[in-house]
């Protein structure tokens, strides 16, 4: 029953030994070749996060001296805040709050009646800085424009 395989079984098991042999033989060149494909594959990144081939011996280094290296972010007052102009769109008197609608932008920003003047109504055209609140960006320091 062993020697019962059909022809094309043969042939299959011929072709797939041949196959073994062909990477086999291929495998020993590459091993009798002498150079490593390694070494064509290494790469090494500078201290600007580039890749380069030469590595970090070879390369001249840069002197950096303290007093050049910033750490801190610029402070809060050094940048102008522009006031924004907008129309007040809503104001209940009642409750003590509204939204003011920027002219440039058409964004609605929340007010409350603590950042704004005390003659306030809606339709007025006003100054005003924004600030972050809770659910979102707010009017404060309101001014009304003539």
């Amino acid at each position: 029953m062993a020697g019962s395989q059909s022809f094309g079984k043969r042939e299959n098991e011929k072709k797939k030994q041949a196959k073994r042999l062909e990477k086999q033989k291929r495998k020993e060149e590459r091993q009798a070749g002498g150079t490593s494909s390694m070494d064509d594959m290494i790469a090494y990144v500078d201290e600007n996060g580039n890749i380069t081939s030469t590595p970090p011996e070879e390369r001249v280094r840069q002197e950096v001296k303290l007093e050049d290296v910033a750490i801190a972010t610029p402070k809060k007052e050094d940048i102008e805040v522009e006031p924004l102009r907008g129309r007040v769109e809503h104001y209940n008197e009642s409750k003590g709050y509204g939204f003011i609608k920027d002219l440039t932008t058409s964004e609605k920003y929340f007010f409350h009646i603590s950042a704004a003047p005390a003659d306030i109504a809606e339709g007025k055209i006003v100054t005003f800085e924004t600030e972050r609140g809770t659910r979102g960006m707010n009017a404060v320091r309101i001014v009304i424009t003539k």
